[in-house]
């Protein structure tokens, strides 16, 4: 029987994401483990959604370490004794730095609300309202160096009503990102495709 593969995702908030990835986990959507929830803001709801799930967790503060390369190292550390396999980003609000992504080459991702190369770096919502555009979406892209800069593995698109608000839209938005992920996430990790720059196109 093949063996799951191991999970650790990366929250820095709130944690939508992180328990749309759980729920598909609990309902066999998804094959693979959960092995670790990485939170870099100890007060963050993420953490109690990684407590009602029984997910271990490393929890920090990054002014408690002298460099990011510093944290990345424990980091590290914690993800080789969980035995963890893929990095999933889900709302971490960090640059992933060159000490993680050369031990993890390939298998960090990310999800990012806009269609990509649209709209990158924070309130990418918030940006396309004010840009006035017909539609947004969400991405689903590896990590590199930069910010939502890396290769693109699935979008979907989020059409932009002519009254929305900035609530309406994250609503829209986040009900796209919950059930893109974890299925994205399923290709990736069981079908082989977990190929760096990979992309399925945008519908």
């Amino acid at each position: 029987m093949k063996k799951n593969k191991k999970l650790a995702v990366f929250a820095s908030g709130n944690g939508s994401n992180f328990q749309a990835i759980v729920d598909a986990v609990y309902s066999g959507e998804l094959d693979a483990e959960l092995s670790l929830l990485v939170c870099d803001k100890p007060g963050a709801y993420a953490i109690e959604r990684a407590n009602n799930a029984g997910i271990p967790r490393f929890v920090f503060e990054a002014k408690a370490y002298a460099s990011k390369e510093a944290f990345e190292k424990e980091m590290i550390a914690h993800l080789k004794s969980a035995d963890v396999d893929f990095i999933v980003l889900a709302g971490y609000m960090r640059l992933i730095g060159s000490t993680l992504l050369n031990e993890y080459e390939g298998r960090i991702v990310n999800i990012h609300p806009s269609l990509l190369p649209a709209f990158p770096g924070k309130d990418a919502i918030g940006q396309a309202l004010t840009a006035g555009v017909s539609e947004t979406g969400v991405t689903v892209h590896f990590v590199d160096e930069g910010m939502d800069t890396g290769p693109i593995i699935a979008q979907k698109r989020v059409d932009i009503e002519e009254n929305e608000t900035l609530e309406s839209l994250q609503a829209k938005i986040h009900a796209v990102e919950h059930r893109l992920y974890p299925a994205v996430l399923q290709k990736l990790l069981t079908q082989g495709e977990m190929t760096y720059g990979k992309k399925e196109s945008v519908n």
